[in-house]
């Protein structure tokens, strides 16, 4: 279990999940305190979907990181220089990170880390947050509405909660 002092996915910045900690690992490389399997992703994977979604370049929001500003200020580059997402882009934003890798194209990638992370046994671990949550020695989030994923889905038909 690795306490690297990054935040969880979950944690949010201005109601976006995942941003602060992608600046956390952006920090941290800079002062060289991140480790190198970290650093092989740097600007990948789920850093790459954030830099997308704010339609800037991982590049790019990495400098305003470097240039000392805050996690708002930061964010705040990035939207001027790129995409300022509706309350309804976040809310999509936000449940697409939240369900990466439950029985999407992310799938199999979740299954290879909880293999590597040793957590393969852990059926509770459905999506990429819960699994970096638990490789950190975070506890785990549960899955959006106390329950499996599925249990949401079944709660959603036709576009009518029941």
């Amino acid at each position: 279990m690795k306490n690297l002092g990054l935040r969880s996915p979950y944690d949010k910045v201005a109601g976006l999940v995942y941003f602060g900690r992608m600046v956390d690992e952006i920090r941290a490389h800079a002062r060289g305190k991140l480790p190198p399997d970290y650093q092989a992703d740097l600007g990948k994977g789920l850093d790459e979907h954030c830099a997308n979604f704010l339609g800037v370049t991982y590049d790019l929001a990495a400098q305003y990181v470097k240039q000392g500003l805050s996690d708002e200020a930061i964010l705040e580059s990035c939207f001027s220089m790129g995409h300022r997402p509706s309350e309804a882009e976040i809310y999509m934003w936000n449940e697409f990170m939240l369900k990466r890798g439950w029985h999407d194209d992310a799938s199999r990638t979740l299954k290879q880390l909880k293999r590597e992370e040793a957590l393969i046994a852990r059926s509770e671990i459905e999506t990429i947050f819960q699994l970096i949550d638990a490789a950190e020695g975070r506890p785990l989030h549960p899955n959006h509405h106390n329950g499996s994923c599925l249990d949401e889905l079944s709660l959603v038909v036709g576009g009518r909660r029941y």
